[in-house]
């Protein structure tokens, strides 16, 4: 063997090491650190991602409830086929919306941005397996936490009618209704997306990941389309709610009450799975 051998076969064994550990996705939190850094640890940046995903969702499925009436090929989709999202619909949910976020979401991040320092961001990235468990974990506790806050303001009669009857005014979804909400639910939802990813020790990359997936899902859920690629359709056995039990549960408001997966209202004997409910073709806000 050749004078340090042994300490080069060293050198290449740790050098495998390293590589076999480092994450996958370094390479992208390595470029989002090198050219936002500032923007990534600024406490505005979650209420920005947030709301851009949410809008960006709710502009995608506004344009097909506005094309499906005359588009059969988006309309086969519809759980209601007979339904038609209005300007009025629109301009309700959309006005509530604003309202929410300009009196109470972003004031309250100005402030925390104005009160807590700029937050530190670790070097190295989550490994793909920490980032997805996370999600999942995160996904977890947040659907048990809901189906609690939901199953007690529907169970009772004051916190429903302060603060949950105001969703269900719309007994037939559309994505505008996902956070056609009260400020307290509002704030609930954002609460446990916020915390919940601080209690599982999550990434800052995780956490942002399952703030995303939380409203994508969320929106999903109200989007009132059954599509293919939809989530209750790509995960098996029927364990996740999707779109079509959602929709059940503005039709029947004391079932489904979980937001994500099927589990508990199942276990709680609360679960149901009407077929979709055909009307007159009309605004369907009921007063």
């Amino acid at each position: 063997m050749r004078p340090g051998g042994a300490h080069s076969m060293l050198d290449i064994s740790n050098t495998t090491w390293d590589l076999s550990n480092q994450s996958v996705l370094q390479p992208l939190w390595d470029y989002l650190q090198q050219n936002h850094e500032s923007s990534l640890r600024s406490p505005l940046f979650p209420v920005i991602l947030s709301v851009s995903m949410y809008l960006v969702l709710v502009f995608f499925y506004t344009v097909l409830d506005l094309l499906a009436p005359t588009w059969p090929s988006i309309r086969r989709y519809q759980i209601h086929q007979d339904r038609t999202v209005t300007w009025s619909n629109i301009g309700s949910t959309l006005a509530l919306t604003t309202y929410n976020h300009l009196l109470y979401i972003f004031p309250a991040a100005v402030a925390q941005w104005l009160w807590r320092p700029p937050i530190p961001l670790p070097r190295e990235a989550p490994t793909l397996t920490a980032f997805l468990l996370g999600i999942v974990g995160c996904t977890v506790v947040f659907d048990f936490q809901y189906y609690l806050w939901h199953l007690l303001h529907h169970r009772v009669g004051w916190l429903y009618r302060t603060f949950h009857a105001l969703h269900h005014q719309y007994r037939q979804t559309f994505s505008l209704v996902t956070q056609y909400l009260s400020a307290w639910e509002l704030f609930s939802v954002g609460f446990w997306t916020t915390v919940d990813p601080l209690l599982l020790q999550c990434h800052c990359l995780t956490a942002w990941a399952f703030m995303l997936f939380n409203i994508w899902v969320s929106t999903e859920d109200h989007c009132g389309y059954d599509f293919p690629w939809a989530m209750h359709r790509l995960v098996p056995f029927g364990l996740w709610g999707g779109a079509l039990r959602h929709d059940a549960h503005h039709q029947l408001p004391g079932t489904n009450f979980a937001p994500f997966f099927a589990h508990w209202d199942w276990l709680g004997g609360t679960a149901t799975m009407p077929a979709p409910v055909k009307t007159k073709k009309r605004d369907d806000k009921e007063a």
